[in-house]
């Protein structure tokens, strides 16, 4: 463990861990994008605490939709592969008909 210092929202943040430093720095940079994005008012005039609400009400916005979105792709995988499997089951039986026939 060991200790890392972020600045976010102007405010200095004390860490204890064992995370990658570098991969801290780079979360704290995005989060800090963000919170520029508000615009200087918001900057000048919000405390870190408010500003940090708001960027983690739209990363938890982004994060619904991107799970909505995860939901909807993995059952309509599930769709396209229920529908090959029960076309391949189809030509098989299909294929054993015709040996059956053959035979």
């Amino acid at each position: 463990m060991r200790t890392v210092v972020l600045e976010i929202a102007g405010a200095k943040y004390r860490l204890t861990t064992d995370a990658d430093e570098g991969h801290l720095r780079r979360l704290a940079e995005k989060v800090n994008d963000r919170i520029e994005a508000l615009g200087t008012k918001a900057v000048r005039t919000g405390t870190p605490a408010q500003l940090l609400a708001v960027v983690a009400l739209g990363l938890v916005e982004e994060l619904e939709e991107t799970q909505e979105r995860h939901a909807g792709l993995k059952a309509r995988a599930a769709e396209v592969v229920a529908d090959a499997v029960a076309r391949i089951d189809g030509r098989l039986a299909a294929l054993a008909r015709l040996d059956e026939a053959g035979s």
